[in-house]
């Protein structure tokens, strides 16, 4: 083999498994920093704090970015099934009702979008971004001004703590919940015909559409799909906390970008997959309990995070351009 050929094979391993390598890297230098960090405890409360509901909306931006688009309207869809729950939660109904409510309002605002971009032709950025402002304005408007809905402790029914601090067989039930939608939406991207289809339209849009393939019908379910996994996110936040505090979900919107495309990284092309969007999710997640346990001030952990981000993606592109040379 000559050196090239090796030097080539090397920067291509750097490329895709530089965020493994940066995962490991944080985790040293956070528990040099911090003797709490690497306790049992605290990791466990990294993947049910930190982790469970951001990979939830993270999934939910991988599935619209691998069909080419995005959607800056994962947050809302977090509200909307949020407010939905707590307000028929309060209303005495069933908590199956609730939780059928909640996803029906996530799908609508996924639906919302999916009219704007498959019917009507809208970009997809344009679209979900239109239906940010339009979320977060409704939701001012039911609220008188973005008041916090609370729900009495005595009126909370025992099965909706379950779903917010419930364990099943040691884990807890949102990190369970997480799971299966990781699990779900990895084999419907990689082991169904839909999947495929999402995955082509985002690489090569112009091959899907003169092969005679629904376009339109694919992004239209992907971007439903995405607001239905999201409101499961608002459900969980919601039996979490008990409270639906207007907007709350956009919190999760530039870390769930981030996330996704730090997973393209992990992708031998560079596309979104689900198994780097979680090691994107764990990185932030780890990152940011680290930051806090150090005592850092929470401006300055954006501008950590920021760098973070940027050399990951800095470090993959540039071992993939050599890979390629």
């Amino acid at each position: 083999m000559s050196a090239s050929t090796f030097a080539g094979r090397y920067a291509a391993g750097l490329a895709r498994y530089g965020l493994i390598l940066a995962l490991v890297v944080v985790f040293s230098i956070f528990s040099a920093a911090a003797p709490t960090f690497p306790t049992l405890g605290n990791l466990q409360g990294i993947l049910v704090n930190n982790f469970t509901l951001l990979a939830i909306v993270s999934i939910a931006m991988t599935l619209t970015v691998s069909a080419g688009g995005i959607d800056l309207s994962v947050g809302t869809a977090v509200d909307f099934a949020s407010f939905a729950f707590v307000s028929l939660v309060l209303t005495g109904e069933p908590i199956a009702v609730a939780l059928l409510g909640g996803l029906a309002a996530g799908a609508v605002v996924g639906a919302f979008n999916a009219i704007l971009i498959s019917a009507i032709g809208v970009s997809p950025f344009l679209a979900t971004l239109g239906t940010l402002f339009i979320g977060r304005s409704i939701q001012q408007l039911l609220t008188n001004g973005g008041n916090p809905v609370y729900l009495p402790p005595a009126g909370v029914p025992e099965a909706f703590r379950f779903l917010g601090h419930g364990v099943i067989a040691g884990v807890p039930v949102p990190l369970l919940i997480a799971a299966l939608i990781i699990a779900g939406v990895s084999v419907l991207l990689s082991r169904t015909r839909f999947g495929r289809v999402v995955l082509s339209i985002g690489i090569q849009p112009s091959v899907v559409r003169y092969s005679g393939v629904g376009r339109g019908p694919h992004v239209a379910a992907t971007f439903i799909l995405a607001g239905i996994i999201a409101a499961v996110a608002g459900i969980i936040l919601t039996a979490t906390v008990t409270v639906y505090i207007p907007s709350s979900g956009n919190a999760f919107l530039l870390s769930a970008i981030g996330a996704t495309f730090i997973g393209t990284t992990f992708s031998p092309l560079g596309r979104p997959n689900v198994a780097g969007t979680v090691l994107g999710v764990l990185l932030l997640s780890i990152v940011a309990n680290g930051l806090l346990l150090t005592g850092l001030n929470f401006y300055w952990q954006q501008v950590a995070t920021g760098t973070l981000i940027f050399a990951v993606l800095a470090f993959s592109f540039i071992n993939r351009k050599a890979a390629d040379a």
